[in-house]
């Protein structure tokens, strides 16, 4: 890339022509400071991430080296390339798309579903990822929302979005792939001149994974893509372009736009794409494709680390895990397991994606790591002040992303003093190490201790009978809450009160008596969302 130094302020004449989501952009006063300190992140004024991302390749001889795969799929840098270019032809001069206008993608992930984002963003398109199980409701709600204006969806997806369209009036272009998008495609030229997009131009509209039950739009320049690419995977991933990716997150979740096409396209590496990784199928396939880097959430590492011994894994060497917070016994696990240490982060769909972190080397049970380079990181009281080390506060960042949501008034509560505040709840220990304690509403006030949810968690997980569980805080006359405890038991063991003693016994051993929960329900499972989150509102409101 031609860096040439930019400003933080600077906004250079945008290429689209529809601004919708440009002219709803939070204003100026409440966007987040932004850090551009790393010599890597003087971005040009004119930028086209998948010019970066994909035609550099190309362009610099590196077209033959494998980019993706998936089933019966491999495709070069150059097929992938090509593939994108015919598409973006679709949609500009068959679906009349013009800069700026918002394309609802709809599929599981797969070298096609990459293929349809790269040419929307080449195209000057806005991608607006969706997660494969939404119903048509919940399509609904985001067609209004963003105003979608095309759709590119798996054929075999598309019951739901037909059943939106009547109530989706600005989506008047829908094209199916899997056979109607290839069709118009064959006969397109392979090559593209992508939008001269402006660094800050909308590439990217990412709705939150609704943990709280009421989704949030939150835009990406292209800048911001770049910007993660050179932060977080440089630094502490440092993964090669000999690497073969490979994960569950949904390439509609910012994770897994990440961590399974946009970080291992940026080095030349290769990403694989299969629709269906839970446990026992993402395990089969790492050993299939010889994958060497594996992104998936906490949950999936529990689950499979029982099932590694019958699976040839000796191409894995790194794995990652968020998306929430990861438990001390599940690390612990997967190491004995794999003797691998997994890094652990945080990042958000604001943010774009992880932002403290720890390598290896760094990696410390319990403990989230350090500030990414590139980003800074404090814990601050209710009065906007730092406190001090062990103390818990509400996490707040900077760098060289921020939170920009779409015409929505929760950015003054995500947004303060230029700080992004995420909604956790962390400490700083002495060695600078930041610790989760629970999402800021999540955290548990019980007779004037505070009590963190996932410490609860961490210890009942110890419990050679739980397989997960969730911990929520439950109004309570006497103490103001207690805490309560949902669990999923392991094959083989039976949900009652000796159980329920017996667990309860095991926690206040194995941390400060008082946190125990004074109540257990015993479930078939737990309700999360499609990343593997936990969805805590809901056990809340059937508590």
């Amino acid at each position: 890339m031609n860096r040439m130094p930019q400003a933080p302020g600077h906004s250079a004449h945008s290429a689209h022509l529809d601004t919708f989501a440009r002219d709803r952009l939070p204003a100026p006063a409440a966007l987040p400071e932004l850090i551009f300190d790393l010599p890597e992140l003087q971005f040009p004024a004119r930028l086209n991430c998948a010019t970066e991302l994909l035609d550099r390749h190309v362009a610099e001889g590196r077209g033959d080296r494998l980019c993706i795969q998936g089933a019966g799929v491999r495709w070069t840098y150059a097929d992938l390339q090509a593939q994108a270019n015919r598409i973006a032809h679709v949609l500009v001069h068959d679906m009349g798309l013009v800069p700026g206008n918002r394309v609802l993608l709809r599929g599981a992930n797969s070298p096609m579903l990459a293929a349809c984002w790269f040419a929307v963003v080449k195209a000057g398109g806005i991608a607006v990822g969706t997660m494969p199980l939404l119903r048509a409701r919940e399509l609904v709600a985001i067609a209004h929302k963003a105003q979608i204006s095309h759709a590119l969806c798996d054929a075999r997806l598309a019951e739901e979005l037909q059943l939106a369209l009547p109530d989706c009036p600005t989506l008047q272009q829908v094209l199916n792939f899997g056979g109607q998008l290839e069709t118009r495609a064959a006969d397109k030229p392979p090559h593209f001149d992508n939008v001269d997009t402006a660094a800050d131009d909308i590439c990217l509209m990412a709705f939150t994974s609704g943990t709280t039950g009421v989704p949030k739009g939150t835009l990406h320049f292209h800048r911001d893509v770049m910007a993660a690419t050179v932060c977080w995977p440089p630094h502490v991933l440092r993964a090669q372009p000999d690497d073969v990716f490979i994960g569950s997150p949904p390439l509609a979740f910012t994770f897994g736009l990440g961590g399974l096409l946009v970080f291992p396209l940026s080095i030349g590496a290769c990403a694989v794409l299969i629709e269906k990784a839970s446990p026992d199928l993402l395990l089969p396939a790492i050993a299939q494709y010889k994958a060497s880097v594996c992104f998936t959430a906490p949950t999936s590492y529990r689950a499979m680390a029982a099932q590694v011994a019958a699976h040839d894994l000796r191409s894995l060497r790194k794995c990652v895990s968020a998306g929430e917070a990861l438990p001390a016994a599940t690390r612990q696990l997967w190491r004995e397991s794999t003797g691998i240490e997994i890094i652990d982060g945080i990042g958000s769909t604001e943010m774009f994606h992880i932002f403290i972190s720890a390598d290896e080397s760094q990696a410390r049970g319990g403990a989230t790591g350090l500030p990414v380079p590139g980003y800074r990181a404090v814990v601050l009281d209710e009065t906007g002040h730092e406190v001090p080390a062990g103390q818990v506060g509400r996490l707040a960042v900077k760098g060289p992303t921020g939170c920009k949501y779409l015409d929505d008034p929760r950015q003054a509560n995500y947004v303060q003093n230029g700080w992004n505040l995420t909604g956790d709840a962390y400490r700083v220990d002495v060695d600078g190490q930041f610790v989760y304690q629970a999402r800021t509403d999540d955290m548990i006030i019980s007779g004037g201790y505070n009590i963190a949810g996932p410490e609860v968690e961490d210890a009942l997980l110890l419990h050679p009978a739980v397989a997960e569980c969730g911990v929520i805080g439950q109004a309570d006359e006497a103490r103001g809450m207690i805490v309560k405890a949902f669990v999923v038991l392991r094959p083989g063991h039976t949900g009652n009160d000796s159980l329920g003693k017996a667990l309860q016994d095991f926690v206040k051993q194995s941390i400060a008596p008082y946190k125990y929960p004074r109540e257990i329900v015993f479930l078939d499972k737990l309700p999360r969302t499609e990343t593997g989150k936990l969805q805590r509102f809901r056990l809340k409101a059937g508590a």
